[in-house]
Protein backbone atom coordinates (compact mmCIF):
# COMPACT_ATOMS: atom_id res chain seq x y z
CA UNK A 1 0.00 0.00 0.00
CA UNK A 2 1.01 3.67 0.23
CA UNK A 3 4.03 4.34 2.56
CA UNK A 4 2.27 7.98 3.79
CA UNK A 5 -1.22 8.21 3.95
CA UNK A 6 -0.48 12.14 5.65
CA UNK A 7 -1.99 14.72 3.15
CA UNK A 8 1.49 16.58 2.23
CA UNK A 9 0.23 18.41 -0.87
CA UNK A 10 0.92 22.02 -0.83
CA UNK A 11 -2.15 25.14 -0.83
CA UNK A 12 -0.81 25.58 -4.46
CA UNK A 13 -1.73 22.81 -5.66
CA UNK A 14 -5.20 23.68 -5.67
CA UNK A 15 -4.54 26.36 -7.36
CA UNK A 16 -3.17 24.54 -10.17
CA UNK A 17 -5.94 21.93 -10.36
CA UNK A 18 -8.61 24.82 -10.95
CA UNK A 19 -6.10 26.38 -13.84
CA UNK A 20 -6.20 22.74 -15.05
CA UNK A 21 -9.95 22.66 -14.88
CA UNK A 22 -10.39 26.19 -16.87
CA UNK A 23 -7.80 24.85 -19.70
CA UNK A 24 -9.78 21.79 -20.31
CA UNK A 25 -13.12 23.68 -19.45
CA UNK A 26 -11.98 26.40 -22.00
CA UNK A 27 -10.92 24.14 -24.91
CA UNK A 28 -14.78 23.11 -24.73
CA UNK A 29 -15.54 26.78 -24.91
CA UNK A 30 -13.15 27.93 -27.26
CA UNK A 31 -14.45 25.32 -29.90
CA UNK A 32 -17.84 26.37 -30.13
CA UNK A 33 -17.15 29.99 -30.12
CA UNK A 34 -14.52 29.84 -32.64
CA UNK A 35 -16.09 27.04 -34.84
CA UNK A 36 -15.66 29.27 -38.26
CA UNK A 37 -12.30 28.68 -37.85
CA UNK A 38 -10.13 25.65 -39.73
CA UNK A 39 -10.73 22.19 -37.70
CA UNK A 40 -6.85 21.53 -37.71
CA UNK A 41 -6.35 24.73 -36.27
CA UNK A 42 -8.48 24.29 -33.20
CA UNK A 43 -7.54 20.55 -32.72
CA UNK A 44 -3.43 21.85 -32.68
CA UNK A 45 -4.94 24.76 -29.92
CA UNK A 46 -6.59 21.67 -28.15
CA UNK A 47 -3.79 19.55 -28.31
CA UNK A 48 -1.38 22.28 -27.15
CA UNK A 49 -3.52 23.25 -24.51
CA UNK A 50 -4.17 19.83 -23.09
CA UNK A 51 -0.67 19.40 -23.04
CA UNK A 52 0.02 22.25 -20.95
CA UNK A 53 -2.96 21.04 -18.72
CA UNK A 54 -1.31 17.74 -18.46
CA UNK A 55 2.03 19.47 -17.30
CA UNK A 56 0.21 21.68 -14.78
CA UNK A 57 -1.42 18.54 -13.48
CA UNK A 58 1.62 16.24 -13.07
CA UNK A 59 3.73 19.54 -10.81
CA UNK A 60 0.70 18.71 -8.49
CA UNK A 61 1.14 16.24 -5.42
CA UNK A 62 -1.23 13.73 -7.14
CA UNK A 63 0.19 14.19 -10.64
CA UNK A 64 3.64 13.20 -9.64
CA UNK A 65 2.40 9.97 -7.47
CA UNK A 66 0.55 9.04 -10.63
CA UNK A 67 3.67 9.71 -12.95
CA UNK A 68 5.10 7.31 -10.53
CA UNK A 69 2.76 4.97 -10.42
CA UNK A 70 2.67 4.75 -14.45
CA UNK A 71 5.62 4.78 -14.73
CA UNK A 72 5.89 1.19 -12.45
CA UNK A 73 3.12 -0.10 -14.29
CA UNK A 74 4.86 -0.08 -17.18
CA UNK A 75 7.63 -1.44 -15.82
CA UNK A 76 5.84 -4.15 -14.82
CA UNK A 77 4.46 -4.44 -18.07
CA UNK A 78 7.85 -5.24 -19.39
CA UNK A 79 8.25 -8.10 -17.57
CA UNK A 80 4.84 -10.12 -18.72
CA UNK A 81 6.09 -12.96 -20.41
CA UNK A 82 3.42 -12.33 -23.75
CA UNK A 83 1.94 -15.43 -25.70
CA UNK A 84 2.90 -16.02 -29.24
CA UNK A 85 0.74 -15.85 -32.42
CA UNK A 86 0.06 -19.64 -31.99
CA UNK A 87 -0.69 -19.85 -28.59
CA UNK A 88 -3.12 -17.25 -28.77
CA UNK A 89 -4.97 -18.99 -32.02
CA UNK A 90 -4.76 -22.09 -30.06
CA UNK A 91 -5.96 -20.86 -27.16
CA UNK A 92 -8.47 -19.35 -28.86
CA UNK A 93 -9.99 -22.32 -30.52
CA UNK A 94 -10.28 -24.17 -27.33
CA UNK A 95 -12.38 -20.79 -25.83
CA UNK A 96 -14.49 -21.17 -29.31
CA UNK A 97 -14.94 -24.84 -29.07
CA UNK A 98 -15.83 -25.17 -25.40
CA UNK A 99 -18.81 -22.09 -25.72
CA UNK A 100 -19.80 -24.23 -28.78
CA UNK A 101 -20.33 -27.42 -26.46
CA UNK A 102 -21.40 -25.53 -23.32
CA UNK A 103 -23.93 -23.75 -25.77
CA UNK A 104 -25.24 -27.31 -27.21
CA UNK A 105 -25.59 -28.86 -23.67
CA UNK A 106 -27.40 -25.41 -22.95
CA UNK A 107 -29.88 -26.52 -25.72
CA UNK A 108 -30.47 -30.54 -24.96
CA UNK A 109 -31.15 -29.59 -21.30
CA UNK A 110 -33.45 -27.11 -22.35
CA UNK A 111 -35.40 -29.49 -24.97
CA UNK A 112 -35.40 -32.46 -22.09
CA UNK A 113 -37.07 -30.23 -19.56
CA UNK A 114 -39.25 -28.52 -22.24
CA UNK A 115 -40.50 -31.89 -23.44
CA UNK A 116 -40.43 -32.96 -19.14
CA UNK A 117 -43.03 -30.07 -18.28
CA UNK A 118 -45.43 -30.50 -21.44
CA UNK A 119 -45.27 -34.37 -20.80
CA UNK A 120 -46.39 -33.81 -17.11
CA UNK A 121 -48.78 -30.93 -17.62
CA UNK A 122 -50.23 -32.78 -20.99
CA UNK A 123 -49.98 -29.49 -22.46
CA UNK A 124 -48.32 -29.32 -26.52
CA UNK A 125 -46.05 -26.44 -25.88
Amino acid sequence: MSENTVNNSSPFDLVKWVVTLALLVGIVAADYIYDDVSVLIRALGAVVAVGIAGFIASTTEKGSAFINFAKDARIEVRKVVWPTRQESTQTTIIVLIATAVIALLIYFIDWIIVELVSFITGLGI
